[in-house]
């Protein structure tokens, strides 16, 4: 298994980051005149602390989970982008992806001029463990792993995620975006089993908060440290970090949206169930439903005619004629209910 220092690239490794005032001092009583801000409005007038020191104390203590392995990013976009940044030669390096899984990953992938290499899941939308592995070489830095994935819904067996962990030989990223919704399948107690993993998880989904931008990157200490090398001085403004240490004071707010959801989602497959033009529902551990239907796109315009908007996946590897609905509402996913009634009649 190739180490931490082999992995990360030699220019990261010689980078010396940009040191803000708020990295030269971390206390909370004084007289800030460091850093040429207006000493009006507080306390919005204060550079945020740059590691978001009280917010992570917090998820650390809730994920039962030691901070020194918590990085906070603008969404999980900004840890994927950090990890190719931080691993990746750009031109030489590749990374292995499944497929169908979240678009993300390839974006950031070309943003940084990055092949990847990508893997179909089986026709059960499993994971072909073999075909992942076969496909890594020795330029390859990262391997992707979305768990519940998206769009197919289906959590990985732990068997096979645990081989890629074992038996890759670079830094294995394991999207939990959606692991709310099953939390024992999570990988997180796990953790320090691996110091080539990387978690990802985010407060946009259960907790209901897409629109503050927070996302959790949970790694070893070292690579934790590599990413608070490079990213950039104030990455989580102090809106973010004070509307996401609020909410989670009430932890069991979001559990009982995630059993609402869980609820809502049986009723809502239930329902669809009984239309003829619903050919298959797929099982699924998130907060959406994949369907799979004859005519997804006409679906797709009734409804958006209707003032309903589902995604159609229909040209997505191994999804032919899917459409992805997520769990809204009791009263929303009535109203779907009835304007697929009408496009049923």
């Amino acid at each position: 298994m190739r180490t931490l220092e082999q992995l990360v690239r030699p220019n990261i490794k010689s980078l010396k980051p940009y040191s803000s005032a708020r990295d030269e001092y971390s206390g909370v009583e004084a007289i800030f005149l460091d850093a040429n801000e207006n000493p009006f409005n507080d306390p919005y007038n204060r550079y945020p602390d740059p590691y978001q020191r009280k917010l992570k104390a917090k998820i650390a203590e809730l994920k039962n989970i030691s901070s020194n392995s918590l990085f906070l990013g603008n969404g999980s976009d900004e840890p994927i982008d950090l990890s190719f940044r931080a691993f990746c030669e750009p031109g030489v390096d590749n990374i292995v992806s499944i497929d169908p899984t979240y678009g993300m990953y390839q974006v950031a992938a070309d943003i940084n001029n990055i092949a990847v290499k990508k893997v179909k899941l089986t026709s059960e939308f499993e994971l072909d463990v073999d075909a992942l592995l076969k496909a890594t070489d020795s330029n390859t830095k990262l391997l992707f792993i979305c768990s519940p994935n998206n769009p197919t819904g289906n959590s990985f067996k732990k068997k096979d995620i645990e081989r890629i962990l074992n038996e890759f030989n670079g830094i294995t990223i394991l999207d939990e975006a959606y692991i709310d919704f099953v939390p024992e399948k999570s990988f997180l107690p796990e953790l320090s089993k691996y110091p080539n993993l990387i978690i990802l998880q985010t407060f946009s989904k259960a907790w209901g908060m897409a629109g503050i931008r927070l996302g959790m990157a949970f790694a070893s200490p070292e690579i934790v440290s590599v990413f608070n090398h490079i990213k950039y001085p104030y990455n989580i403004n102090i809106l973010t970090q004070q509307k996401a240490f609020d909410l989670l004071q009430n932890p069991e707010a979001k559990d009982e949206w995630v059993n609402i959801l869980n609820n809502e989602k049986e009723i809502l497959k239930e329902n669809l169930s009984q239309f003829s033009f619903v050919e298959k529902i797929y099982p699924s551990d998130a907060n959406y439903l994949l369907i799979k239907t004859e005519k997804p796109l006409a679906i797709y315009d009734f409804l958006v005619e209707q003032g309903i908007i589902i995604r159609n996946r229909s040209t997505v590897s191994l999804c032919e004629g899917c459409l992805r609905i997520t769990i809204g509402s009791e009263s929303e996913n009535a109203s779907l209910l009835d304007a697929l009634k009408k496009y049923n009649s």
